[in-house]
């Protein structure tokens, strides 16, 4: 919770705009919306620079995004609002309330998504197979991990999957284990389309043992959680394994590019969500891609 010390974060996404598409810094807005904070620290903070109170919640919170983006879609009609960084509980929420009312996307379930699907297509050619022959296991069951799996369902679905069929190759680890039909009573709603009929798994290299996956994605946040027997054993099962620690910064992503390399004898087909130096490999040079 950063409060309004969370500028840089929009003032840094759009200087993407800016360098990597072109769009004029006249074209681009970074605001913070200010609902408060429930961060002690910045409560206490004399010289805080944002409203001095706890979160605005339910329909308070509730109508004031409305009044925001109704007003932002008036004033600049057709505009693109990118929604960045906001809690689970309001990221899916507003999501789904908006994306067919305004033109609107949310950068950590459908940006990491789409980047996300992109490598995976091209690791899928690399592995001489279809879309439609991977399963995946997610390591973190948040807004990028669902997201993920949500974007590579509808591809799957064009490739002429039904949607039930498509879901059944994505298989999610939460932080109480496995996700599954057995525990849908207390999953959050974004989880519930990845709880399969399975038995409870409460660890990632037992879930890999028995679901077989060909592509492992992290997006945990929890370092150093692809271990040497996980990647070991991504290599046992598959030629050219997929794994993907997209967590971000660098100290937080799954495994680092130089495990994943070496742990696979250099047959793995890494992204990664920070950057990492070249590797080499029995004389191989590995560049690690990054999403």
């Amino acid at each position: 919770d950063l409060g309004t010390y969370g500028m840089g974060i929009p003032v840094g996404k759009l200087n993407l705009y800016t360098a990597c598409a072109g769009i004029h810094p006249k074209r681009c807005l970074p605001i913070i919306v200010d609902v408060g904070t429930n961060n002690p620290k910045l409560l206490k903070d004399k010289y805080y620079t944002g409203l001095v109170q706890k979160r605005a919640t339910a329909k308070e919170y509730d109508d004031f995004m409305e009044e925001v983006l109704m007003e932002l879609n008036s004033r600049f009609a057709g505009v693109l609002v990118q929604f960045e960084d906001f809690g689970n509980t309001n990221a899916f929420r507003l999501l789904e309330k908006y994306r067919n009312r305004i033109c609107t996307f949310n950068d950590d379930i459908q940006g990491t998504a789409s980047v996300a699907l992109a490598g995976l297509l091209s690791a899928a050619r690399i592995q001489n197979l279809d879309l439609a022959e991977q399963t995946y296991v997610f390591m973190g069951a948040g807004e990028a991990g669902t997201g993920i799996a949500d974007l590579i369902v509808a591809a799957l679905m064009q490739r002429g999957l039904d949607k039930e069929e498509a879901r059944k190759r994505c298989w999610v680890i939460d932080s109480k284990g496995l996700v599954t039909k057995s525990r849908i009573k207390s999953l959050q709603h974004h989880k519930i389309p990845y709880a399969h009929d399975h038995e409870e798994i409460p660890d990632l290299l037992t879930v890999i043992e028995k679901i077989r996956p060909t592509g492992l994605i992290g997006v945990s946040a929890q370092a150093g959680v692809f271990t040497k027997s996980v990647c070991e054993l991504m290599g046992k099962i598959n030629k050219r394994p997929v794994i993907f620690p997209l967590s971000n910064p660098t100290h937080l992503a799954e495994c680092t590019a130089k495990q994943a390399y070496e742990w696979t004898e250099g047959r793995a087909l890494f992204a990664s969500g920070s950057p990492f130096d070249e590797v080499t490999v029995k004389g191989k040079r590995f560049v690690p891609g990054q999403g």
